[in-house]
């Protein structure tokens, strides 16, 4: 186990500098300067390319960057709080923590609904129930999450101010309702439709059929028997959505003015704020790759047939 561990932190590490890499180059393919304003003079341009060593060919600067990152230095912001720590921007001003608060709560909502809605309709197979889960899921699943997000502002917000339209004030709770929807609706939807599916090919089985056979109660085999086996593909899906929720939670905080991670990269991409952009991304990287670990991890103790395999 400890080796696969390893092996599997060596390749995020690779792939989160082939993500930065690609990434840094991107945002050099972006015309105009970070520094460009209409008072703005070429000689102070220059200037401030020189201060920050922008000046510099694209090689040096990628490496400059790459040593400082290992070095747990982040850079300084180039626009937005013009010479601020990345660090101080993403971590001590709130951005990182808000972000992850809004992602953990629609993950659990998600894992929480969709779960037993899959669980349900596969019992209710054939029943109005399930017909019923099956449509709404199948709805769900085709909204896209902007769509929903500017839906839920103009109704919930605009016409019926049930909802505060901007996230101005995050003390309270009415704040988060209009963002986890939006975030969370097609993770219910998706888990509920795969929970169901992993479910009825689970109750099939031979095994089953025998618990059945030896007279053990329908409850006891749908919750020790059907329930672990199907929830193998649902947690990787849950893993994978994990990950989407972050890339969703950029057009979600954007439509909602959410101050975390999620829009401060969106603002600094417009601003061709480089060093910001960077440090976000490799945020995202850095969460995406703990998830898939995580998960792998995870399915040892589902499956003891795969926690034979880690050893």
């Amino acid at each position: 186990m400890l080796t696969y561990i390893l092996k599997r932190l060596a390749a995020a590490v690779a792939t989160i500098l082939v993500i930065m890499t690609i990434t840094f180059f991107l945002m050099n393919t972006i015309p105009g300067s970070p520094f460009l304003t209409e008072k703005s003079t070429p000689q102070q341009i220059e200037l401030a390319n020189q201060k920050y060593g922008l000046d510099k060919p694209l090689i040096v600067q990628l490496k400059n960057y790459l040593v400082n990152y290992a070095k747990g230095d982040l850079g300084v912001s180039l626009k937005m709080q013009e010479g601020t720590a990345v660090k101080t921007i993403l971590f001590k001003q709130g951005k990182f923590g808000l972000s992850m608060k809004l992602g953990l709560i629609s993950v659990l909502v998600a894992v929480i609904l969709g779960i037993p809605l899959g669980c349900l309709a596969a019992y209710k197979r054939g029943t109005w129930v399930d017909g019923l889960l099956r449509v709404l899921t199948t709805v769900g699943v085709a909204i896209p999450s902007f769509v929903l997000a500017a839906t839920l502002l103009i109704y919930l917000g605009v016409k019926a101010q049930l909802l505060p339209v901007l996230s101005g004030s995050l003390d309270s709770w009415k704040a988060y309702v209009m963002p986890v929807i939006s975030l969370s609706f097609y993770d219910v939807c998706y888990i509920a439709k795969l929970t169901r599916t992993s479910m009825l090919d689970a109750i099939n089985q031979d095994y089953i059929r025998t618990a059945r056979a030896k007279g053990v109660s329908n409850r006891n085999v749908i919750l020790r028997h059907a329930v672990p086996n199907a929830m193998i593909p649902t947690v990787t899906v849950i893993g994978l959505r994990i990950g989407g929720l972050l890339a969703g939670a950029v057009i979600c905080e954007t439509v909602f003015s959410w101050p975390g991670i999620g829009r401060l990269l969106v603002q600094s991409i417009q601003s061709r704020n480089t060093p910001v952009v960077l440090g976000c991304i490799i945020i995202f990287s850095i969460c995406f790759s703990l998830v898939n670990l995580i998960v792998d991890i995870l399915y040892a103790f589902i499956d003891p047939r795969i926690k034979s395999q880690y050893q």
